[in-house]
């Protein structure tokens, strides 16, 4: 069994694998390796995307796509039938979570403005809001949303979920709009499918109360950038997005320069426990399907069109 992998160091995180399984690399990157066919396994770089996509042609003997990150929505619709597509799961749901919690906290908190007093040299008491009590409505019951609900909770928030399917103690997402009103916190934490695309429009965003922070760690594209600038450039709201729309981020776009924003490069998940959660998840994975076993975190594609 031929398994590609994007990063050298992942190999050795992979632990013990089966006899007669291979590892090469492949960054996406560098020239096309000579035993495309041959590949089983594929763990895709995530750079650059088209190129990885329109790869997957040259791979008649390809089995399992195996994605190190939640996110599937750029490589979904090029995956052939009888290829098994898995996410990473929850491997780094609380990573994710915590950077949610991070730039709430720092919002609620008003961290920003007591570093600018820092840097200005000025004693600036006052007042700040708190996560206790505060309305949170959680878009997106996935694994980073449960382990999201599963932080916020111990702080006092009052919590709303909303998903694109109704069940016990989660609203559907046709209810967002009624629910949003007295909204202090905002969080997307939803897939990317074509009913989630632009779902925080202008008249969702308009919905939202004064001074309502809006928080994306889902897809840029659920959130539509325009509408958000339009509010930010008000400053009647507030933002932290880590995802963008477009992404990466060119130099000279607006969101750049927006008030009230806090803006990260796709860090959420970002931390050094990343590549031993991920790899391991590879590892396990490859020992499951030498073994005829079944695999985690497979991904339905009909449930992205």
């Amino acid at each position: 069994m031929l398994v590609w992998i994007p990063f050298a160091d992942g190999r050795r995180l992979m632990g013990p694998l089966p006899a007669g399984v291979e590892v090469e690399v492949w960054d996406g990157r560098d020239p096309f390796p000579d035993r495309a066919a041959q590949v089983e396994v594929l763990v895709p770089p995530w750079w650059p995307k088209d190129t990885v996509a329109s790869a997957l042609t040259a791979m008649p003997s390809l089995r399992l796509i195996q994605m190190l990150n939640a996110g599937v929505d750029w490589i979904v619709g090029a995956v052939p039938d009888d290829v098994t597509l898995c996410n990473a799961g929850d491997v780094n749901a609380v990573e994710v979570a915590e950077w949610v919690m991070a730039v709430t906290l720092s919002h609620l908190r008003q961290l920003p403005a007591f570093a600018r007093a820092h840097e200005a040299g000025r004693w600036s008491p006052t007042l700040t809001s708190t996560l206790r009590n505060r309305r949170v409505v959680l878009v997106g019951h996935g694994s980073i949303g449960r382990a999201l609900v599963a932080m916020l909770e111990p702080f006092g928030a009052d919590v709303t979920v909303v998903a694109r399917t109704a069940r016990a103690g989660v609203e559907p997402v046709e209810r967002l709009a009624d629910l949003v009103g007295d909204t202090d916190v905002l969080v997307v934490a939803a897939a990317l499918t074509e009913g989630s695309r632009g779902l925080v429009d202008r008249e969702l965003l308009a919905a939202l109360p004064d001074g309502a922070l809006v928080v994306n760690v889902g897809r840029g594209p659920i959130v539509v950038t325009d509408d958000l600038l339009a509010e930010l450039g008000t400053e009647r709201l507030h933002a932290a997005l880590d995802v963008t729309d477009p992404e990466p981020l060119p130099e000279g776009h607006p969101l750049w320069s927006a008030p009230n924003l806090t803006l990260t490069p796709h860090v959420g998940g970002g931390t050094t426990n990343f590549m031993p959660n991920a790899f391991g998840l590879v590892g396990d994975q490859v020992r499951r399907l030498a073994a005829g076993e079944a695999l985690r975190f497979r991904i339905d594609p009909q449930a992205y069109r």
